[in-house]
């Protein structure tokens, strides 16, 4: 499959701004620079990690194949051209690799969404107090949710994950997931419906 194009940079930068960024510093990394590939990383590495993190319910394989999908980059650098988002191209290749594992493993589940979020919370969160009654709760229909979407089909739980917990735009996901504006909103009009549903006794969704 033939590789896309791009732009985004740091997540507290104007998202105009981190749009030329990520361009410029792709840039450099076509013509072998190192070190702006290392920030095109820095920026970018955690929004894939929970990414396919919440595709996979694996941390483990989470880093394994963000690994992956920034090798991509580096490797498809030589060929990158600014046409689109850095974003959507780099969520683009995350899809590719996420949705070959996935059938690689037969959707076999291996940790539970709660388990890998713990584990991350350890590892980057630092110790804190017990949570009140009402964080508790917020918490535990945050977890709910999760774990519905974890039962969505691929595409739709993509489109859920990117809408929810990335942000984006229709039409960026259109270009991700490679499907029409209108085939898009009803893949999500879908996944929310079913959402609804597994999650009635969790008050509304």
């Amino acid at each position: 499959m033939s590789e896309w194009s791009p732009p985004i940079a740091s997540a507290d930068t104007p998202l105009p701004l981190r749009e030329e960024e990520d361009v410029r510093l792709m840039l450099r990394v076509k013509e072998g620079d190192a070190r702006a590939f290392e920030q095109l990383v820095e920026t970018h590495q955690r929004a894939v990690i929970g990414t396919v993190m919440r595709m996979l319910n694996n941390l483990d394989d989470a880093h394994d194949v963000a690994q992956q999908v920034f090798v991509r980059v580096w490797r498809s650098a030589p060929r990158y051209e600014p046409s689109a988002k850095f974003t959507t191209w780099l969520f683009t290749i995350t899809r590719n690799l996420v949705f070959n594992e996935m059938r690689r493993r037969g959707r076999k589940r291996e940790v539970s969404i709660e388990a890998a979020q713990e584990e991350h919370h350890i590892e980057h969160a630092s110790p804190q107090r017990a949570q009140p009654d009402a964080t508790a709760e917020r918490e535990e229909l945050e977890a709910a949710i999760d774990r519905a979407i974890q039962s969505l089909p691929e595409k739709q739980r993509l489109a859920v994950t990117l809408r929810r917990h990335e942000d984006m735009p229709y039409e960026d996901i259109c270009v991700i997931l490679n499907m029409s504006l209108p085939a898009v909103k009803s893949l999500l009009f879908r996944a929310r419906n079913d959402l609804k549903e597994k999650l009635a006794s969790h008050l509304e969704f």
